[in-house]
């Protein structure tokens, strides 16, 4: 899976996730392919967790959404989201079926986005959470998490604790590996 990581700090938001593509047990690292996690769309930048099918997909249809791809409120990403689910559906086939008592189809699809307005997390029935300080996903995301908690008081730099974030999951995840790449950028 993976560790990918958002933090809001200082008046900076910085994304980071790990460079880790696994296939059962096979683990593929950037030094057999580029596994660039984030992906930017307009001013926002994404990161999924996931079946490695998500990040094509969802680079292509957010894009192509052009306007209507709207993520700078915890509603706007709810309403993209929402259009985001139906696209998958009719035009990418997705597979919506997790367990059979499920309240709502699947998008199979968890998510950080960030951007100037804000750090978001969309899970897969769309619900969607603005976080304050810090979040993260995959399979890494209780390492990163620990980490981050550990040092948020300690470090003035959103940058510097989303690294540790990734860095504690690719040290513990086994579906976890550096190099990380971070991005960072101030609010608005």
């Amino acid at each position: 899976m993976t560790t990918c990581v958002v933090v809001r700090k200082n008046n900076v938001i910085a994304m980071a996730a790990d460079s880790l593509v696994t296939f059962g047990d096979t683990r593929l690292s950037q030094a057999y392919e580029a596994n660039d996690k984030i992906v930017q769309v307009g001013d926002s930048y994404i990161s999924l967790a996931g079946t490695t099918a998500h990040f094509p997909v969802m680079k292509k249809l957010l894009t192509d959404m052009g306007e209507e791809c709207k993520l700078s409120s915890r509603e706007e990403v709810f309403e993209t989201f929402t259009r985001v689910h139906q696209i998958l559906k009719e035009k990418y086939f997705l597979n919506t079926k997790e367990e059979e008592d499920d309240p709502y189809e699947s998008s199979q699809i968890t998510t950080l986005i960030a951007n100037p307005h804000g750090i978001f997390g969309v899970y897969s029935y769309r619900e969607v959470f603005s976080f304050d300080r810090f979040w993260a996903i995959g399979s890494g995301k209780t390492f990163a998490l620990g980490a981050m908690y550990a040092a948020y008081d300690k470090l003035d730099s959103a940058h510097a604790i989303a690294e540790l974030g990734v860095q504690a999951g690719a040290e513990f995840d086994k579906s976890s590996s550096l190099p990380c790449k971070i991005i960072s950028f101030p609010m608005k």
